[in-house]
């Protein structure tokens, strides 16, 4: 029974979940839609998403872990957030966590979804990472905004980890260059527990859970040329890895109202493998 009644409290969550999450998209749509069409006001757009995404994880009803660090970008300086991927919920806590507008660049395919994808595409810095090219075009994009005064967020492993908030995946050198040559600071910044909520398993899985955002102190690039370009990301790689929660490693399995089967008697059940660690 019990196994039942959780099941029906995951479902009616992810319908609460999902409608306000979508229902402010839908009332701002038109809205959204003409700025993006319109230079100038994709400044408003962005800041348009950061209050969506404090609205909807507000009534989300879960509670957010904020950490930041002592030291700070002095306001008004552009920087490079560079930031571990673990879940879908990546790119909203990271708009309502972080200060201003700052672009984002994401994976060509969000362009793509309907309604929101063209949207997104024009609005944001998109890549297609199996393309060279298209991954040129998304640096110079970067360069860009970063040279308009704009901050940029880059997650640099390329992807979702294979094994969220227990290790990363090696990250691209691409984001370091950058910042090397844009002359900015980059702030690392770890989100060790979202995958709980929405994981990435190719559908919908909703789990009421807590999240967590750490924003660590800024690492400058000032003196640095494109040979220190390794050092610098082995060095955002060991910060960033210092916050994840290995014990919180995992994602949360499909539900079920049926009743988990037991192992037949005398079976020996197989322990979960742990992964390599990090480094």
């Amino acid at each position: 029974m019990m196994h039942l009644l959780r099941y029906i409290g995951q479902r009616l969550y992810t319908s609460w979940a999902t409608f306000w999450f979508a229902a402010p998209f839908v009332v701002t749509y038109p809205l959204q839609w003409a700025l993006s069409r319109w230079p100038a006001g994709r400044p408003y757009l962005r800041s348009l998403n950061k209050a969506w995404s404090r609205f909807f994880i507000l009534l989300w009803g879960v509670p957010v872990e904020t950490v930041r660090a002592a030291e700070t970008v002095p306001p008004g300086q552009p920087c490079l957030y560079l930031a571990n991927h673990s879940s879908l919920i990546d790119i909203p806590l990271l708009f309502r966590t972080l200060p201003g507008g700052p672009n984002v660049l994401g994976k060509s395919s969000l362009a793509k979804i309907p309604l929101w994808g063209p949207i997104f595409g024009r609005t944001y810095i998109t890549v297609d990472r199996n393309s060279a090219v298209s991954r040129g075009r998304s640096m110079v994009r970067a360069r860009q905004e970063l040279a308009a005064g704009r901050s940029v967020i880059i997650f640099p492993e390329g992807q979702i980890s294979a094994h969220p908030g227990q290790q990363l995946e090696p990250f691209k050198e691409g984001a370091f260059q950058l910042a090397i040559a844009a002359g900015v600071p980059i702030v690392p910044i770890t989100m060790p527990l979202n995958h709980h909520f929405l994981p990435d398993v190719g559908g919908l899985r909703v789990r009421w859970a807590r999240l967590a955002i750490i924003v660590h102190a800024p690492i400058s690039t000032t003196g640095l040329t494109a040979a220190d370009a390794p050092a610098l990301q082995q060095r955002v790689f060991d910060v960033i890895a210092s916050g994840l929660r290995p014990e919180a490693g995992g994602v949360p399995g499909p539900g079920s109202w049926r009743r988990p089967v037991a192992a037949p008697l005398g079976q020996p059940t197989v322990p979960a493998t742990r992964p390599e660690p990090v480094g």
